[in-house]
Protein backbone atom coordinates (compact mmCIF):
# COMPACT_ATOMS: atom_id res chain seq x y z
CA UNK A 1 0.00 0.00 0.00
CA UNK A 2 1.71 3.14 -1.23
CA UNK A 3 2.19 5.95 1.96
CA UNK A 4 1.97 3.03 4.34
CA UNK A 5 4.96 2.13 6.64
CA UNK A 6 6.96 -1.20 6.25
CA UNK A 7 5.56 -4.06 8.00
CA UNK A 8 2.30 -2.27 9.05
CA UNK A 9 -1.18 -3.05 8.34
CA UNK A 10 -3.70 -0.94 6.49
CA UNK A 11 -6.24 -1.28 9.31
CA UNK A 12 -3.97 -0.66 12.43
CA UNK A 13 -5.38 2.84 11.91
CA UNK A 14 -9.22 2.09 12.25
CA UNK A 15 -8.60 -0.87 14.89
CA UNK A 16 -6.53 2.35 16.90
CA UNK A 17 -10.05 4.44 16.55
CA UNK A 18 -11.98 1.41 17.06
CA UNK A 19 -10.14 1.05 20.41
CA UNK A 20 -10.22 5.05 21.11
CA UNK A 21 -14.05 5.02 20.73
CA UNK A 22 -14.55 1.69 23.07
CA UNK A 23 -12.71 3.54 25.52
CA UNK A 24 -14.44 6.74 25.31
CA UNK A 25 -17.70 4.75 25.60
CA UNK A 26 -16.30 2.85 28.62
CA UNK A 27 -15.46 6.54 30.51
CA UNK A 28 -18.90 7.63 29.67
CA UNK A 29 -20.42 4.54 31.17
CA UNK A 30 -18.19 4.93 33.78
CA UNK A 31 -19.12 8.41 34.97
CA UNK A 32 -22.86 8.24 34.65
CA UNK A 33 -22.31 4.85 37.18
CA UNK A 34 -20.23 7.43 39.49
CA UNK A 35 -23.06 10.08 39.47
CA UNK A 36 -25.81 7.40 40.45
CA UNK A 37 -23.15 6.62 43.32
CA UNK A 38 -23.24 10.05 44.26
CA UNK A 39 -19.89 11.14 43.03
CA UNK A 40 -19.31 14.51 41.24
CA UNK A 41 -17.12 13.89 37.78
CA UNK A 42 -14.79 17.23 38.25
CA UNK A 43 -12.76 15.68 35.00
CA UNK A 44 -12.14 13.16 31.90
CA UNK A 45 -9.73 12.21 30.10
CA UNK A 46 -7.23 14.64 31.80
CA UNK A 47 -3.88 14.48 30.82
CA UNK A 48 0.18 15.01 31.86
CA UNK A 49 3.71 14.83 30.77
CA UNK A 50 3.98 11.64 33.36
CA UNK A 51 -0.06 10.05 31.70
CA UNK A 52 -3.91 10.80 31.91
CA UNK A 53 -6.03 10.15 34.54
CA UNK A 54 -9.72 8.87 33.23
CA UNK A 55 -11.88 10.56 35.50
CA UNK A 56 -11.64 12.57 38.67
CA UNK A 57 -14.51 12.67 41.28
CA UNK A 58 -15.31 13.63 44.32
CA UNK A 59 -17.44 12.18 46.66
CA UNK A 60 -17.52 13.89 50.06
CA UNK A 61 -13.97 15.04 51.01
CA UNK A 62 -12.17 12.46 49.29
CA UNK A 63 -10.71 12.96 45.83
CA UNK A 64 -10.62 9.78 43.63
CA UNK A 65 -8.70 9.57 40.44
CA UNK A 66 -10.49 6.49 38.63
CA UNK A 67 -8.89 4.37 35.60
CA UNK A 68 -10.92 2.72 33.41
CA UNK A 69 -10.91 -0.61 31.83
CA UNK A 70 -13.12 -1.83 29.49
CA UNK A 71 -12.56 -5.73 28.90
CA UNK A 72 -15.18 -8.77 27.84
CA UNK A 73 -14.58 -10.23 31.08
CA UNK A 74 -13.88 -9.33 34.69
CA UNK A 75 -10.41 -10.92 35.16
CA UNK A 76 -8.79 -9.19 31.67
CA UNK A 77 -9.63 -6.02 32.76
CA UNK A 78 -8.47 -6.72 36.71
CA UNK A 79 -5.59 -8.23 34.95
CA UNK A 80 -4.92 -4.92 33.12
CA UNK A 81 -4.50 -3.23 36.20
CA UNK A 82 -0.64 -4.34 36.09
CA UNK A 83 2.05 -2.23 38.39
CA UNK A 84 3.31 -0.16 35.20
CA UNK A 85 -0.67 1.41 34.85
CA UNK A 86 -0.11 1.59 38.46
CA UNK A 87 3.48 3.59 38.47
CA UNK A 88 1.57 6.04 35.65
CA UNK A 89 -1.66 6.31 37.65
CA UNK A 90 0.15 7.60 40.78
CA UNK A 91 2.33 9.82 39.42
CA UNK A 92 -0.32 11.92 37.20
CA UNK A 93 -2.36 11.80 40.68
CA UNK A 94 0.07 13.48 42.65
CA UNK A 95 0.53 15.64 39.37
CA UNK A 96 -3.09 16.62 39.82
CA UNK A 97 -4.01 16.92 43.15
CA UNK A 98 -2.81 20.13 44.48
CA UNK A 99 -5.21 21.42 41.33
CA UNK A 100 -8.24 19.62 42.25
CA UNK A 101 -8.12 18.91 45.94
CA UNK A 102 -10.18 21.59 46.98
CA UNK A 103 -11.69 21.19 50.41
CA UNK A 104 -10.96 17.51 49.74
CA UNK A 105 -8.96 15.77 53.15
CA UNK A 106 -8.40 12.42 51.53
CA UNK A 107 -7.21 11.32 48.00
CA UNK A 108 -7.65 7.60 46.66
CA UNK A 109 -6.82 5.57 43.46
CA UNK A 110 -10.22 3.56 42.05
CA UNK A 111 -11.04 1.86 38.86
CA UNK A 112 -14.02 1.39 37.58
CA UNK A 113 -14.59 -1.94 34.91
CA UNK A 114 -16.65 -2.21 32.03
CA UNK A 115 -17.85 -5.14 30.06
CA UNK A 116 -20.80 -5.65 27.80
CA UNK A 117 -24.09 -6.14 28.51
CA UNK A 118 -23.29 -6.05 32.46
CA UNK A 119 -23.20 -3.40 35.37
CA UNK A 120 -19.83 -1.68 35.78
CA UNK A 121 -17.58 -2.89 39.00
CA UNK A 122 -16.25 0.14 41.36
CA UNK A 123 -13.64 -1.22 43.28
CA UNK A 124 -12.18 1.24 46.09
CA UNK A 125 -8.84 2.20 46.40
CA UNK A 126 -7.27 -0.63 44.53
CA UNK A 127 -3.65 0.13 45.65
CA UNK A 128 -2.83 0.82 49.50
CA UNK A 129 -0.32 3.16 49.95
CA UNK A 130 3.22 1.14 50.82
CA UNK A 131 5.57 1.90 53.06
Amino acid sequence: MAGSEPGRKPRDRDSRRRAEDKGRRAETIAAWYLRLKGYRILAKRVRTRVGEIDIIARKNETLVFVEVKARTTLDSAIFALHPAARRRIEAASRVLAPHYAGRCTTTRIDAVLVRPWALPVHLIAIWREQG
